[in-house]
Order: C-alpha cells, then structure tokens, then sequence
C-alpha cells in the first residue's frame, strides 16, 4: 500500500513538472517572399540587415527574382556620411554602428548597390562579420578630427574601409553582365521615392511629417505621423496585399522578448529569463496613451530592426507578425521571431513601407500620391 501510494505522488509530480511547460504553436495565415537568414555577427548594424532583406523582398515581389545584395557597401557609405556629419556638429553626432531604414535607402539612391559575392565586406580573418576594431577606429579618427578641427583626409578613410571592408570594385560582372554599383542599382528598377517611414506618437500631430527624436535617426530625416489605429491597419494590408515591411523597435529589456523562444509578448511576465516557457504569458494592453507613456518614460528605446514577412496565430487565436531577423540561426530558431499584435503596437517606433501598400484613405490623409 505504502508503495502504490509513494508511485503515484511520483506520477503526480511527474505531472505537475510536465504541465508547468507551455509551448506557444503558431500557425501562419499569411506569409510573402523573403530571401534566406543572414548574420550580422558582431555588428551593429541590424538596420541595414533588416532594410537589405525588404528591399531583398520587394525584387521579389517586382518579378525581379531573388538577389543577395552586399549589407557591407551600404554601410560602409553610411559610415563615410556620418562621420562628415559628426565633424560639422563638432563630435556631438552619431558615429555609433546603427541607424535606421531610410539611410538604407538614402545610400542606394545616391551610390548604388552591390551583390553580396561581389563585396561581402569582411577582409579580415573571420567567417562572420565583427566591427569591433573599425568602430574602435571610427571613434578614435572622428574625435581627433574634431579635437584637430581637420576633416579626416580621404585617402586615410578610404584606406581604413578599405582594410577591414575591402576595396569597392569600380566595375563587376554578375550573372553574366558588367555592372558599377550605380547601373546595376538601376537594372534593378527600385525607385528609392516608393519608401516611406511611419511612425505613431502624440507629441507631434498627425497626419504630418515629424521629426522622430531617437539616437539613430542622427541626419534627422522626417517621416509620416499617424494615430495608433491607422499605423496597425498599414502593417496588415501591406502584409495581406502581398508586400513586406521593415520593422523597427524595441527588443532590450523587455521581459516579454524571449530569444531562445523566437517569441515576443507585451508583458510583465519574465518570459525572457525562462529556460523553457512555464505559462502562458498575461498580454498588456496597449492605447496611444501607454505608448507614449512608455516612449517618454523612456522605457521604451531604439534598439533593433526586423523585417516582418507575415501574419500568424497562436493556438489561442492571438495575432503574431513573424519577422526575419539577422543574428543566423545560432540564437533564434529557423531566424524568425513571433511578435505578437500588442508588442508590435507598444513597442514599435516606426516601420519602412512601401507607400503603395498603404491604405488609400489614409494616403490621401498624408498626401501622399
């Protein structure tokens, strides 16, 4: 009797260990193109990842087939920018790694772009990329210019990209065709004027283009404004009318946000720190009024950039949006994070669309044509 009961207190904890494990199973409902998983490494250089992969997508989408285009010469372009920028704000600029997506597109109009094969951008004995000396570098020549009030010469710039980024090909044959980077940005038929930055916040009014005060939009570009309701509705009929869009965000220290489960929840529930999921996470709710709250209180921060390729749900019906990211595929999964409808909400600061998937309504509010 003795033995029959100690065997099914065992069974019961048994249970009891097996039920505190939850598994969150997604269902995709809609999904569009994308090119396959990079890794930015030891780079911070998310936003180029992220904008590369949907401008990746949008060749796709274009019937222009699938490319893998060089991250490397777009920043190493935006680097050149910055660092010009930094001296004429006598070193109060931004000469970090990030930025966000419309300097992406900034550098593709104005220097073209490359293949990956073509320009891969590591020139050093790694099989990743790892920015951690040219940054040091970047740092160190930019605050000498400025002590020195001399402009960095250009032989010595171009010689440092070229050490650790390798030197641009003036002309490259790819799939059979001679290129320079700008005649093979224009075989390619993007129009950088289809590109537009939204973003959703009560300090500036909307239906305008606003300043958006984050550390990484450091040449202070402006993009659309618009209240909470009409920025959601753009995210989804762009996915559901076969575009993508590039995503940027916060993903730091939110307990919701965990990696090693490719998922991300607004929540107060510390997901992050579980080795396996113990519960189902109690979601936050999310109004125009707590986003801002968050953005002022500064909790909520710039810190990442993904591309958002579809729309999922959970076995609950909840809504997800599944994003590409750039860390390969050591760190998350298959590459890909869920992130659910209320984070994206909460925690986005402004998204890079297409400006034909948007709305029409909400187009002609923005004047846009």
């Amino acid at each position: 009797m003795k033995k029959t009961l100690l065997t099914t207190l065992a069974l019961l904890c048994m249970g009891t260990a097996v039920s505190a494990q939850y598994k969150y199973e997604f269902t995709v409902v809609k999904e569009n193109p994308a090119t396959p998983v990079k890794n930015q490494a030891k780079t911070g250089t998310c936003w180029c990842f992220a904008t590369n992969s949907f401008i990746e997508s949008e060749l796709i989408r274009m019937g222009k087939g699938e490319h893998d285009l060089s991250e490397m010469f777009i920043v190493r372009q935006n680097y050149m920018k910055r660092i010009a920028d930094n001296y004429l704000r006598l070193g109060k600029g931004n000469i970090n790694p990030g930025s966000i997506s419309h300097m992406y597109i900034n550098a593709m109009a104005e220097h073209g772009l490359m293949p990956d094969e073509v320009y891969d951008g590591i020139n050093y004995d790694s099989p990743t990329h790892n920015h951690d000396d040219l940054s040091g570098w970047v740092k160190t020549l930019s605050e000498k210019s400025v002590e020195m009030k001399k402009r960095i010469p250009a032989p010595m710039l171009e010689g440092l990209f070229d050490f650790y980024l390798g030197e641009v090909p003036e002309k490259f044959t790819y799939r059979g065709k001679e290129y320079t980077a700008k005649s093979f940005f224009k075989s390619l038929g993007i129009n950088p004027a289809d590109y537009v930055e939204i973003t959703s916040f009560t300090h500036h009014p909307f239906y305008q283009q606003v300043p958006l005060e984050i550390p990484d939009n450091w040449d202070h570009q402006l993009m659309y404004n618009v209240p909470l309701d009409d920025f959601m509705a753009i995210i989804d009929n762009a996915i559901n009318t076969g575009y993508t869009v590039c995503w940027g965000g916060d993903l730091s220290n939110e307990p919701g946000y965990a990696m090693q489960h490719s998922i991300a929840v607004h929540t107060k529930d510390n997901i992050k720190g579980m080795k396996e999921i113990e519960y189902r996470a109690t979601e936050l709710p999310v109004t125009q009024e707590s986003r801002q709250k968050d953005f002022e209180a500064f909790i909520t921060v710039d810190d990442h950039l993904e591309h958002i390729t579809g729309i999922a749900k959970d076995q609950e019906g909840v809504k997800y949006y599944k994003t590409k990211n750039s860390w390969g595929f050591t760190r998350n999964a298959d590459g890909y994070h869920y992130i659910s409808e209320n984070y994206i909400k909460a925690k986005t600061m402004y998204i890079l669309v297409n400006k034909n998937s948007i709305p029409k309504a909400i187009r002609t509010k923005l004047g846009i044509k």
